[in-house]
């Protein structure tokens, strides 16, 4: 019983990946199935804003967003060589195949859809987001949504956040994947 969960963890067979755009709710859904998993939670731009002492803002800014992304790819890589935990990818991850890839072989992927009007009431007032720094943020936004939909739409797991429902009722629908797919054993369910 439990002999095909890694050493260290009772909680997850491997770990969590939310994925989605920004104000889809990684980072608030992330911590509250790390919380009821008794798991640790990463972020991957917390993690590559802690490695490099730069903001992403400043990193867009002084070297671009395609180192950025290689960034990204190598902290993913870093944390999944860890304990399964849950991990927040920034918005933009999952569009790499590369990350892609590693995150489909290693990971249990969930996306986390949520639509432009809903995105957009969580992101309008966030000065620290460097994508949306243009004339029209919400255009910009609409764009980024419309272009990196197909993508998103690869994740063998989706959750349609809804703006009625609180932390807790998404966190419980990604909750009925990951035990449904075998990512949480049914011994290790809160």
């Amino acid at each position: 019983m439990g002999e095909s969960v890694p050493q260290g963890t009772g909680k997850l067979a491997r770990s969590v990946v939310l994925i989605g755009m920004m104000g889809a709710g990684k980072t608030a859904i992330g911590r509250a199935l790390s919380a009821s998993l008794g798991v640790p939670m990463r972020d991957s731009d917390t993690e590559i804003v802690q490695s490099a002492q730069l903001t992403i803002a400043e990193i867009f800014e002084r070297f671009g967003e395609s180192f950025f992304r290689e960034k990204e790819g190598q902290v993913i890589a870093r944390l999944l060589d860890g304990p399964p935990c849950i991990l927040s990818t920034g918005g933009g991850a999952w569009l790499s195949e590369a990350n892609r890839e590693m995150l489909l072989a290693r990971a249990s992927v969930v996306w986390l859809e949520a639509d432009l009007p809903l995105l957009w009431s969580r992101v309008k007032h966030k000065s620290h987001r460097p994508l949306l720094r243009t004339e029209d943020p919400r255009a910009t936004l609409a764009a980024l949504l419309e272009a990196r939909t197909p993508s998103y739409a690869l994740a063998p797991h989706k959750v349609t956040v809804r703006p009625e429902w609180s932390i807790d009722a998404t966190a419980d629908q990604v909750m009925d994947i990951l035990r449904h797919n075998g990512t949480v054993p049914e011994a290790a369910a809160p």
